[in-house]
This record gives C-alpha cells, structure tokens and sequence, in this order.
C-alpha cells in the first residue's frame, strides 16, 4: 500500500500541526500528565485517520471489454431509472455509490473509450445522501463513449465533508478502463448513469471496490 498524491500536502500540514501543539503542550503543562498522554493519543488517531484516508492499496483489478467496472470504493445506495437532465436530458439507468471518510477516494474509470464530454461545476456541500446533492453540489461531469458508441456518464459528487474534487481528464481524451480519473476528499459520492435495460450486476446496500467489482454489463 502506498499513499496517494493528493495527500502529500495534507499530511505535511497534519504533521506540522501534530508538532506544534504537542510542543505547546509539553511546554506549557508539563507537570499535566493526563493532558499529556490526552494530546499525544488525539495526534495518534489525527495521522491514522489521515493516512488510511489517502491510501492507496495494491490491487488485481477486473477488466472486460464490455464490462463497466465500479469507479469507487463504498456502498450502492441508489439504483433506479430517473431523468439524467445534463448531457442526455432523457431517461437513464443511474448508480450511486456512497464514500464515507473511511473508503479509499480515488475514482477509476468503469470503461476504456474517448471523453466525449466534461464539466466542473460548483456549489454547494449537501450531504451525499441527499437527492438534491447530484445537481446542487459541486461536482464534476464525464461522459465517456465504449468503442461500440454506447455512452456511459459518471459524476463525482462532493458531499457535507468534500471541499475538494480533482480530476485527471478532459474532452478528447482516450481514457483506459481502471485508471485513475480523479479524487475526491473526505466523504462524497460518484453517480453512474447508464442506458435504460442495461444489466446491472449489484444490489442497494452492496459495499463494492473501485476497479474490482462488476457494476454493469453492456450490450
């Protein structure tokens, strides 16, 4: 397992804060034992907590060439036709699969093609959960075309706890199924939308693995 990029500066600055305040401590309460011990377990569980969160474990990813693989670590928590009124603006098969502060982050490509289509958008900090936090958060859009013309859009949502969404691609781009297209920090969600009769290989509540599990199959 290594760590990701995206957390280099973040984990500098949790260190650097970690420093100071237990210098602060041991200067000016030394004789405080329990303050002490108090402050180095809370810096103990402040790294832990921002280490595994920009990990980046080792895997064996699954791959298929009409296969769309999961883009993220978590949990599924919608699974519905709705209307997808950004780029297809009719109806699709959508997927959303929930990231506590506790999964990995990163976000993969779920199928190799060309980005036909990208946008940023701000806004605002909704829960993930929350319906209204796929077209009022920030969020990015990707639309990317398989070789067979089939479309597949997928979208980083932030959530209560994001304040920050990077991507890696833009219009134009051939993008290879597994590698990474973004990272998203401290908690948010990434919505799947795909054609209406698609085969979808999972169910609500199901924790699934960025670039291991199978979410869909195309036809």
């Amino acid at each position: 397992m290594t760590i990701h990029k995206e957390g280099y500066t973040t984990i500098a600055l949790s260190i650097l804060f970690i420093f100071i305040i237990n210098a602060f401590v041991d200067y000016k309460y030394a004789d405080i034992t329990w303050l002490k011990w108090l402050i180095y377990l809370f810096s103990l569980f402040l790294l832990i907590t921002v280490l595994q969160f920009f990990r980046n474990p080792s895997r064996t990813f699954t791959s298929g060439e009409n296969l769309v693989i999961c883009p993220a670590d978590g949990k599924v928590v919608v699974i519905e036709e709705t209307e997808e009124g950004e780029y297809f603006k009719d109806k699709r098969l959508q997927v959303s699969i929930f990231m506590s502060p506790v999964n990995v982050h990163i976000n993969r490509n779920p199928i190799s093609g060309i980005v036909k289509f990208f946008k940023y958008h701000p806004g605002k900090y909704l829960a993930a959960w929350n319906p209204k936090s796929s077209t009022e958060n920030e969020r990015t859009t990707v639309v990317v075309e398989h070789k067979n013309g089939t479309p597949v859009l997928f979208r980083q949502i932030a959530g209560a706890l994001a304040r920050r969404i990077v991507w890696y691609v833009k219009e134009g781009d051939n993008v290879t199924q597994n590698k990474e297209f973004g990272f998203i920090k401290f908690g948010s969600r990434v919505d799947i939308f795909l054609p209406l009769g698609t085969k979808v290989n999972l169910e609500l509540d199901q924790v699934v693995k960025g670039g291991i599990t199978v979410l869909a199959e195309l036809s």
